[in-house]
C-alpha cells in the first residue's frame, strides 16, 4: 500500500494561505499572500526536491490544482524537479464542481466526504509505486485526517505572522494526536517537522 503523504507550508499563526505570491490566493480579502518568498532557500529547495523525488502520483483540492495548472505546465525543462513529476505523473483532483481537467495526467475524483475518502483509499491501495503527495489542499487533508487515511505530514513552518487568512487546522473534525518522527532546520529559519498522526487527541489535568 502506497503511503499518502501531506505537505503543507504555514506561517506561525498557522495561516497556509497564499504562500507563493500576492495574487496566488486572494479569497475572504487575503492581502498578505507571498510570505515564504523572503524564506525560500536552498535548504528549502533541497527538502522540496527531496519530497517530490518519492512521489508516484499527487492528490489535489480543486484550489491547489488550479493554481498549480496554471503555472507547471508552462515548465517544459525535464530536468526540473518538480516541474519534470507534476507534469507526468497522475494527478487526482478532487472536487464536486469541476468536469474537466485539461492537465495531462489529470482525473476528477468527486462525491461527497465518504465517497472521496473511500476513492483515496482503493488508490493507496493500487498505487503502484512511490508516494501518493498531497500538496497544499488543506481542507481535503483536514477531511482526509478525520478518517485515519494520512500517513504523514510534513508541516514547513516559516518564522513569520500574518494575522489573517485560511488556518490549517481550523475546523478539523476531530482532535488529532501527532508523533514527531524526524525534523530539520533551514538556514533561513524554516522549521521542518515531519509527523505521523497517532489517532485521536487524549486530554488530561496537569498534577492529577
Amino acid at each position: 500500500m502506497a503511503q499518502l503523504t501531506f505537505i503543507q507550508f504555514l506561517t506561525l499563526d498557522g495561516v497556509y494561505q497564499g504562500p507563493g505570491g500576492p495574487d496566488e490566493d486572494r479569497s475572504g480579502g487575503f492581502e498578505h499572500g507571498g510570505w515564504l518568498v523572503p524564506f525560500a532557500d536552498d535548504d528549502m529547495g533541497r527538502f522540496v526536491n527531496e519530497v517530490f523525488d518519492r512521489a508516484g502520483a499527487f492528490l489535489l483540492g480543486r484550489r491547489t490544482y488550479d493554481i498549480f495548472a496554471s503555472y507547471w505546465p508552462r515548465v517544459t525543462d525535464e530536468d526540473d524537479p518538480i516541474a519534470s513529476r507534476l507534469n507526468h505523473l497522475p494527478k487526482y483532483v478532487v472536487s464536486r464542481t469541476l468536469r474537466h481537467a485539461d492537465w495531462e495526467g489529470s482525473a476528477i475524483v468527486s462525491g461527497d466526504d465518504d465517497a472521496v475518502a473511500a476513492e483515496v483509499a482503493r488508490l493507496k491501495e493500487e498505487q503502484p509505486e512511490g508516494e501518493l503527495q498531497i500538496h497544499g489542499s488543506a481542507t481535503l487533508a483536514r477531511s482526509l485526517l478525520a478518517r485515519d487515511l494520512i500517513d504523514v505530514c510534513h508541516l514547513l513552518v516559516y518564522p513569520v505572522a500574518v494575522g489573517q487568512g485560511q488556518r490549517l487546522f481550523q475546523d478539523l473534525p476531530l482532535p488529532t494526536a501527532f508523533e514527531l518522527t524526524d525534523h530539520r532546520t533551514t538556514a533561513a529559519g524554516v522549521a521542518i517537522h515531519t509527523y505521523r498522526p497517532a489517532g485521536r487527541a487524549t486530554f488530561g489535568t496537569i498534577g492529577a
